[in-house]
């Protein structure tokens, strides 16, 4: 059966006319006929760890593969990302990015395990599937020669998760040499089609840290313990309640601390995460955390007052991201609704935390969608991903990056 068959019909707009030609068939073609190898290259870099900070092999091997896939000027900048080049009429430029870290500590065994159709691995989904889609999509384009009106910026990204805070996408943005050129940007991360992030969520990130003398369970107990005001910084936190439209939510991610079983801490941590689309709920979210460690530590210098020692709250803000959002009715957003039809979806709009964040506050067109295939349990040893016409959303990049480039 034609690839194309499947393509609604939707005559009388110039993309109309994008689905019917020859070079963009074969590219069709060819990413549905290499399902089976992207999916084998997919499970391949998912094996390659690549935790926050630490994604150099990981880069290297898509260094590698951006050779291979004969994209121009290949380069790791200076802050990690991998860069490849196809150049267009104009330098004016579309990014297409995917990024290369997870979310999970050295260490982690993340061997891809089959059960079924099904496949299990930590970071096989996020961002995997985004890295092989990116893949896929380029070489494409390369193979059916498609020209473009803009030059397209091909992107594997350090830093998107967690702590990163988007620091790859920052530097390509406000510090990368190409910055000036840059007029668009897609960020391919999850894994539905329909699904298309037109607006990002504001989040708070915070350290929060406790410290005191420390001592000797026996011999010292009695004085302050910043383990234990911790633990009411928490208690105290999890009871907030948060609306539920905008969506907003809150998280304590990692704790850490002290020495020793049987020694008083000197010092513990957390790590704590505040989501929204509303700066104004967001806002007044952060300050309730703030109180309620300001409270935690309070009451346990009150309890062992008699102590004569006495704990020091230091909350840390590690990471901002600001809400925004892409123009709604704007070239890149109708290119990626007209591909998601074409491919016989319904678009959905979507919010998200996602790189996209870094264009959009700079005023900069940009969306995320879907790699394709299915996928539940992210950002756990659980995660999993099912390939089945993971292909199509490969095609569908293919159609908005085309779609885009002939706006009108």
């Amino acid at each position: 059966m034609p690839i194309l068959l499947a393509l609604v019909c939707l005559c009388g707009t110039a993309q109309d006319t994008i689905t019917s030609r020859p070079a963009v068939k074969q590219a069709m073609d060819f990413i549905r006929a290499h399902h089976d190898a992207d999916i084998e290259k997919q499970i391949a870099i998912a094996q390659i760890p690549a935790p926050g900070f630490h994604e150099e092999v990981r880069a290297a091997a898509l260094r590698k593969e951006f050779e291979r896939i004969g994209l121009a000027d290949v380069e790791i900048d200076p802050i990690g990302n991998v860069l490849g080049w196809r150049r267009g009429r104009s330098q004016q430029t579309l990014v297409i990015a995917a990024h290369l870290d997870t979310v999970f500590p050295p260490g982690t065994d993340v061997t891809v395990k089959r059960t079924g159709s099904r496949l299990n691995g930590p970071g096989l989904v996020d961002d995997t599937r985004g890295l092989v889609a990116l893949l896929s999509l380029a070489e494409a384009l390369t193979k059916a020669g498609i020209e473009t009106e803009h030059s397209l910026l091909f992107v594997c990204d350090v830093g998107e998760e967690g702590l990163g805070s988007l620091r790859g996408i920052k530097y390509l943005f406000h510090e990368g040499k190409y910055r000036d050129r840059l007029a668009a940007f897609i960020s391919i991360d999850g894994t539905d089609p329909a699904r298309i992030v037109t607006s990002e969520m504001g989040s708070r990130r915070y350290r929060v840290i406790v410290k005191g003398p420390g001592g000797h369970s026996y011999g010292n107990f009695g004085r302050v313990n910043p383990a234990h005001a911790l633990g009411r910084i928490i208690a105290k936190f999890a009871e907030t309640e948060v609306p539920t439209d905008p969506k907003t939510t809150y998280n304590v991610g990692t704790i850490g601390g002290g020495t020793s079983v049987n020694s008083v801490p000197f010092e513990v941590w957390a790590e704590i995460d505040m989501r929204s689309s509303d700066e104004a709920i967001l806002d007044r979210l952060e300050q309730r955390m703030l109180a309620c460690a300001r409270e935690g530590v309070d009451a346990e210098n009150r309890l062992r007052a008699a102590s004569g020692t006495k704990l020091v709250l230091d909350p840390q803000r590690v990471a901002v991201r600001r809400s925004a959002r892409t123009a709604q009715d704007g070239p890149l957003v109708r290119a990626a609704e007209w591909a998601a039809r074409a491919m016989g979806l319904t678009p959905q709009r979507t919010v998200g935390s996602t790189d996209s964040n870094v264009p959009m506050n700079k005023g900069v067109a940009a969306i995320t969608v879907g790699g394709g295939g299915r996928s539940g349990n992210l950002h756990s040893l659980e995660e999993w991903f099912e390939p089945e016409d993971a292909w199509k959303a490969v095609q569908q990049s293919l159609l908005t990056v085309l779609a885009f480039d002939e706006k009108k």
